[in-house]
């Protein structure tokens, strides 16, 4: 899940193609409708992205009471008005009247604290949750930026990988290689250093141990002189979320897919492996994981990737259902001054997020 920044942004104001009273104020790749007249082009507004869980009165001052998403109708989804995708919420808050904006916008101030929005955390059903248990050793995950939002992650022709993002539950997994430990969490316990006290019927621990997880982070341990490997998978299948991929998630046997692996030396220093050569190692193992659909390598092309999250699912073999969305990264690792971390970002379709129905536990 990306993080949320509540931000002055620049707009861009385009056409509705389908609404005489409506446009679509651009902020990166996303499109938010607005009403006609409301923002031209150059004006700078605040941007409330998906997933943000708005307050009451805020609500009530941008006119949206009963129209956001979730039990209590106060978090921010994708939809479609009148056949465009919004994604978002742009706005001016009477909250910031008098403020400097443009000086904001130059900043990268964040407003979320001020306006009383947080970020929305999915729940945690019963087949997912467990014991848990401070895992100092875990090697966490991170948060992945989206692409629409963060356009110039990647440069035009620089060498990337795009693997399908598949709609399941993220697994963490750390091997130590000197005492042998294997630590299993979710991406929200590991995200607090926490772990999961080995239960067999829990989802994570039954996708490691069905997996052989560990066998093959030993072995990568082995080869590679680490001392800590992380091996983060996607569990998948129905019952885990709305998506099944044809797999059974709640069986002996759930789906699983490698998606990320990271090594750690004694001091602490990490590398993750390069996207160019992440499946060959994986599949040259011994203890061979199953990995995510490798979906395109070459140079990057906005327009191109943009057009491959949309489509069917790869995962099943037989194109299921419709395709959450692309994760892209680099050939080579490396660092990207626009996020302040890893250059690695997601594309998801608007297909997903628009769709009736949807879960999105973790």
């Amino acid at each position: 899940m990306s993080t949320l920044r509540v931000t002055v942004e620049r707009l861009v104001v385009h056409t509705h193609p389908n609404a005489d009273a409506l446009e679509l104020a651009q902020v990166g790749l996303y499109r938010a409708v607005v009403a006609k007249g409301a923002y031209a082009t150059g004006d700078i507004a605040v941007y409330i992205p998906e997933q943000a869980v708005l307050p009451d009165p805020l609500i009530e001052e941008l006119g949206l009471t009963g129209r956001l998403a979730g039990s209590a109708r106060n978090r921010v989804r994708a939809i479609r008005l009148r056949g465009e995708l919004s994604q978002g919420i742009v706005c001016r808050p009477a909250a910031l009247a008098g403020l400097d904006l443009e000086a904001a916008l130059a900043d990268g101030k964040d407003f979320a604290d001020t306006l009383g929005i947080v970020k929305w955390v999915p729940p945690i059903p019963v087949h997912m949750s467990g014991e848990i248990v401070a895992a100092a050793d875990l090697l966490p995950w991170v948060d992945i930026e989206n692409v629409r939002r963060f356009p110039e992650l990647f440069t035009p022709g620089e060498p990337v990988v795009a693997t399908e993002k598949i709609h399941g539950t993220a697994c963490l997994y750390t091997y130590v290689a000197a005492t042998g430990a294997s630590l299993v969490s979710s991406k929200g316990f590991g995200a607090k250093s926490f772990g999961l006290v080995r239960d067999e019927k829990n989802l994570y621990w039954r996708s490691v141990l069905a997996h052989r997880v560990e066998a093959a982070a030993a072995e990568l341990a082995a080869r590679h002189g680490a001392a800590r490997v992380g091996v983060f998978g996607e569990v998948f299948g129905q019952g885990v979320q709305d998506l099944g991929y044809g797999a059974q998630g709640r069986s002996e046997l759930p789906g699983y897919a490698a998606f990320d692996v990271v090594l750690a030396d004694d001091s602490g220093a990490v590398r993750w492996l390069d996207a160019e050569e992440f499946a060959d190692v994986l599949g040259g193992l011994d203890t061979v994981l199953p990995v995510v659909p490798t979906l395109y390598r070459g140079p990057y092309d906005e327009a191109a990737l943009l057009a491959l999250a949309e489509g069917r699912e790869t995962v099943s073999g037989t194109a299921a259902h419709l395709r959450e969305g692309i994760v892209v990264r680099p050939a080579r690792e490396r660092r990207s001054d626009v996020v302040g971390g890893r250059a690695i970002g997601k594309i998801v379709s608007g297909a997903y997020l628009t769709r009736k129905g949807g879960t999105e536990y973790e």
